[in-house]
């Protein structure tokens, strides 16, 4: 156990005794590390899984405080689950044609209705993002915009933006040669790139297990065969298991979401990362990143991509602004190492460019616009809808339920017992106005069928909260009780 998980321990030991009452306020950091001898850091990282486990709430400028009705100390199950306690791939997987767009389609449609209660989103609420502030960027930057950069900039991208992009990689500590940038219409498109520039169809790809659908619709598009890996809750894809893959399949790539990942909510621990990263360049298989959340942190610091310990060009980093500032711009990147050049050319030959006015319209506000602020508050906001998803999830759902515990992001992976059919619980919520994402489309073998994706990415309201009443029922009347 690390320190911080045994002093956030001792602190819910207090509060389950009733040493602390709700709404009483917890020892402040600074008093906390004098007396405990512990650092700041220690403390803060305590008094965020507290947070998470529903037992304390920050005050602004005010402190700590125990939640009125904090969850119950016993509600032991909102710790991050064993690899035992949520679905796993128990051995190397055959190869598999990728068949899964039906069931995607279907699933998205569900969302379309403003009415419905989208937690089968794969965004979060628009409502999160500055998009008045970012139409004056868009007006500003169009207003001023040089009619030869139409031509000169058509690929790789705007300039100004990838500086800014290159410039918050050398901020968080990574060294990136402009050369490598090329931007995209959004991230998908970075990722089709990527595919398309290290594989051939009939090609095999290590996938994790569950995996994001849209990877698995590139897959069946491009007509590669997936080989899946188990994604542990917390650490991320298994390294074991994908080094025995290795050896045993000719595997031509890895797309992998190594941070808040799609729809676990796992982060791969950083020493992890560095073993990925070693692990598929002794077998010279790029890794394709996925790091679209990245900027989704909870906690003081970004966790770092795989893309940092890569010293060869074997890493192919795709982000995207659509989860963090800008939805509907569709503007991503990819830092595309050695296959940077192969990458732009596919691009050419088939959108040529991103939108321009876009482009120009988040270089502008990433200049101007205050971006580490918006930032800072739309994390503040995910935390929070983490937390009230959490509690109602206690509140409502069967005590067999497990759920995982993400650092960042806004998804949920919620595991039910085995004879859950998550199918038919989509099917049920979709008719009572509710969306969920049900596992079997995060596999294309069709697996996780106990399981849901949550999505919390929208402001808690009412209608949030009668949603998980109604699906608590839904899933009790499945199990007879």
């Amino acid at each position: 156990m690390k320190r911080y998980e045994k002093f956030a321990d001792d602190i819910a030991e207090l509060i389950r005794s009733g040493v602390l009452v709700a709404g009483q306020r917890v020892p402040s950091v600074r008093y906390a590390s004098q007396t405990h001898g512990v650092s700041p850091s220690t403390v803060f990282q305590a008094y965020y899984l507290l947070e998470r486990r529903g037992l304390i709430r920050a005050r602004p400028r005010s402190g700590y405080f125990v939640n009125d009705s904090p969850v119950p100390f016993a509600a032991q199950r909102f710790d991050t689950p064993t690899t035992a306690e949520l679905p796993a791939v128990s051995r190397v997987s055959e190869s598999t044609e990728v068949d899964v767009s039906e069931l995607v389609f279907s699933v998205l449609e569900s969302i379309k209705d403003p009415n419905t209660v989208p937690f089968g989103s794969a965004f979060p609420s628009a409502s999160l993002f500055p998009l008045q502030r970012l139409a004056r960027s868009l007006a500003s930057a169009t207003r001023d915009m040089d009619p030869s950069m139409v031509v000169s900039d058509l690929s790789p991208g705007n300039p100004t933006l990838r500086r800014q992009i290159a410039l918050r990689y050398t901020v968080a500590g990574q060294m990136l040669p402009m050369e490598e940038l090329l931007i995209t219409n959004g991230a998908l498109e970075a990722l089709n790139l990527c595919l398309q520039a290290v594989t051939e169809p009939g090609d095999l790809v290590a996938i994790e297990a569950p995996a994001f659908y849209a990877c698995l619709q590139v897959l069946e598009r491009l007509k590669l065969k997936a080989v899946e890996i188990p994604v542990h809750p917390q650490t991320g894809i298994d390294l074991n298991v994908l080094e025995q893959t290795l050896q045993r399949y000719p595997i031509k790539a890895c797309w992998s979401m190594t941070s808040f990942q799609n729809p676990t909510g796992a982060t791969v621990p950083e020493a992890r990362k560095r073993e990925l990263v070693d692990l598929l360049r002794k077998h010279d298989v790029p890794l394709i990143e996925d790091d679209v959340y990245a900027e989704l942190y909870y906690g003081q610091h970004a966790p770092k991509p795989a893309k940092a310990f890569d010293t060869e060009g074997l890493v192919l980093h795709c982000g995207s602004f659509a989860k963090s500032l800008a939805p509907g711009y569709r503007v991503g990147w990819v830092a595309a190492g050695r296959y940077a050049q192969k990458v732009e050319r596919l691009k050419i030959m088939t959108s040529l460019c991103a939108s321009m006015p876009a482009q120009a319209a988040i270089a502008d506000y990433l200049q101007h616009g205050g971006y580490d602020r918006h930032l800072r508050k739309l994390r503040n906001s995910l935390e929070d809808q983490l937390r009230a998803m959490l509690s109602a999830v206690a509140r409502y759902f069967p005590a067999q339920v497990r759920v995982s515990q993400p650092s960042g992001g806004y998804f949920l992976w919620v595991e039910m017992p085995e004879q859950i059919d998550s199918l038919k619980v989509f099917q049920v919520a979709s008719a009572q106005g509710i969306s969920i994402a049900p596992g079997p489309i995060f596999s294309p073998t069709r697996r996780f069928k106990n399981c849901i994706r949550l999505n919390y990415g929208s402001p808690w309201s009412e209608a949030s909260e009668r949603a998980m009443e109604t699906l608590g029922k839904i899933v009790r009347s499945m199990m007879g009780g």
